[in-house]
């Protein structure tokens, strides 16, 4: 069954077009795509989507919308998470959605999104020996963070077990503490100004105060999306995104806050500059990358596990 998800985020767009075998729980990926379009442009200040930003995000669907109608699939699913949630004009994007992409985005809620990005980011964790329980998976998104852990605080949500579409089987929560609201709101010198870096760390760790005990000390970190891989990628040491080397690559914390602090003190032009950078993130990268490391130190997490399996490859599952 081939089938197309994508994600409409905060900060970025995407595409996953797969072939799904259900009796064997294989994925074969057709195709992959990500484009920053910064449709939360403003939204924390604002309350509603930019002209601009509906813009950029409708001329990439447009994009994707060929793709799919290409590659032939049989079902298609839009998500569309944090920034839709919190706007007064969500009807023109949906609608736009709708006239570009044949089908409307569904504006799902925080526990909805927590089942899915559990469920595309664990898939596989179970071949590697040296996974710990409980796995707690961390989505840092554009508008918003996400942790996830399985009910029992045990194997049965990462082994395959006691997944639905009600979110029964996973537990989540979600902090309005993403890399493009908190760079919005506190990061306004290139680079950031330690008192900017003061007053982000202590909005995160405000918000961080809120985080459920069954996320704390998690057994395994596994963390997701566009801030925590480009920080793997720059804990490696690596000269170009390298999807291969990031997946299930497993960092120490102190490596980790290493390439932060690093990523922090530069330019945004710098930043741009790295092989590994995506177009767009270099002047968010550092809010998330802050957000990324007070997590670390709240949770206590010895290491982080990066997944380049997530939410996408949820929504891909939840067609079928």
């Amino acid at each position: 069954m081939r089938v197309a998800a994508l994600d409409c985020g905060t900060n970025s767009l995407r595409l996953l077009v797969a072939d799904l075998e259900p009796a064997l729980g294989r994925a074969v990926e057709v195709e992959r795509r990500t484009t920053i379009v910064r449709l939360g442009q403003d939204v924390d200040r604002t309350g509603v989507f930019a002209e601009t930003a509906l813009q950029r995000t409708f001329v990439t669907l447009e994009e994707y919308a060929t793709v799919i109608a290409a590659l032939e699939v049989s079902a298609t699913r839009m998500v569309a998470t944090s920034a839709a949630r919190d706007v007064a004009n969500r009807d023109v994007f949906v609608s736009g959605v709708r006239d570009r992409l044949g089908v409307a985005p569904d504006v799902i809620s925080g526990d909805e999104e927590a089942l899915l990005s559990y469920d595309g980011a664990t898939r596989g964790l179970s071949e590697l020996p040296w996974v710990e329980e409980p796995v707690v998976v961390l989505d840092i998104g554009g508008g918003s963070t996400e942790f996830v852990v399985a009910a029992d605080g045990g194997n049965g949500g990462y082994r395959g077990q006691g997944r639905s579409r009600d979110g029964v089987g996973v537990r989540g929560q979600s902090l309005d503490i993403g890399s493009v609201r908190m760079s919005e709101r506190h990061l306004h010198s290139d680079p950031p100004s330690r008192r900017e870096v003061a007053a982000l760390v202590a909005d995160v760790d405000a918000a961080l105060g809120r985080l459920e005990e069954r996320f704390v000390r998690p057994g395994t970190l596994v963390g997701v999306a566009g801030t925590i891989t480009t920080m793997v990628a720059m804990s490696l040491g690596l000269a170009r995104y390298d999807r291969d080397r990031i997946h299930h690559a497993r960092v120490p914390a102190a490596s980790l806050l290493t390439a932060i602090d690093k990523i922090v003190a530069m330019t945004v032009a710098e930043r741009a500059a790295l092989g590994f950078m995506a177009p767009g993130r270099a002047d968010v990268i550092a809010g998330g990358a802050l957000v990324l490391g007070q997590v670390v130190r709240h949770t206590r997490a010895q290491s982080l596990v990066a997944s380049e399996h997530d939410i996408l490859d949820g929504i891909a599952w939840s067609l079928v």
